[in-house]
């Protein structure tokens, strides 16, 4: 019954027309307190990622690249990363990982991606969807049934949906997509993305 449930969810998420949901999305790259953020707010760069939870190319940034990436320029304050949700197909398991994230303690999201992230080559490779989600509820700070109902709560779907949303009208293609202060950036390795945001910082 659970996950008839919660595939009816990820499937109405993606069920509205684009141009529908595009209306709903006001400047879709603004920062806004229901994002979940990375880093210092007084960063003097922001880098907005849109990313699904079982796409493959999310997961190596997410293991690959942002180890140094963070290293480099969230810790030492130079940039805060927002991570905006775009689930991809299988719908019914992208979607039911993104709300588990939302679901999560705020300061335990990026804990809840990480877990995520790193798990879904095994996931891939044929492992239960199951113990998957488990992993990540795990480390969510939330217990399984405080996860169930917040996926149930009509303000956890509008919160996915604005996401979605907000994507379409920033013409967002694909996941991984970033941004840096704005602007779209096609190269999302360590050298790319250092090349984007280097011009950007202040002057020693």
């Amino acid at each position: 019954m659970r996950s008839l449930r919660l595939a009816l969810i990820a499937l109405a998420l993606l069920a509205a027309p684009v141009g529908a949901l595009a209306e709903t999305a006001a400047a879709p790259l603004a920062v806004t307190s229901s994002d979940r953020v990375l880093g210092r707010a007084d960063a003097p760069v922001t880098v907005i990622e849109y990313a699904s939870f079982v796409c493959s190319h999310c997961a190596d940034w997410h293991t690959g690249v942002l180890p140094a990436f963070k290293a480099r320029f969230i810790d030492t304050g130079q940039v805060r990363l927002v991570f905006r949700d775009l689930p991809t197909p299988p719908v019914q398991i992208g979607a039911r990982a993104a709300g588990i994230g939302r679901c999560a303690a705020p300061e335990r999201f990026f804990d809840v991606a990480g877990a995520l992230m790193t798990g879904q080559a095994a996931l891939m490779a044929g492992g239960p969807v199951a113990d998957w989600f488990a992993g990540a509820i795990a480390r969510s700070g939330r217990t399984p049934a405080q996860i169930d109902a917040c996926l149930a709560d009509p303000a956890t779907i509008a919160g996915l949906r604005a996401e979605m949303a907000g994507a379409t009208a920033a013409g967002v293609q694909g996941t991984p997509a970033f941004f840096v202060n704005g602007q779209a950036v096609t190269d999302t390795s360590l050298e790319g993305l250092s090349a984007a945001i280097r011009p950007l910082l202040p002057r020693p």
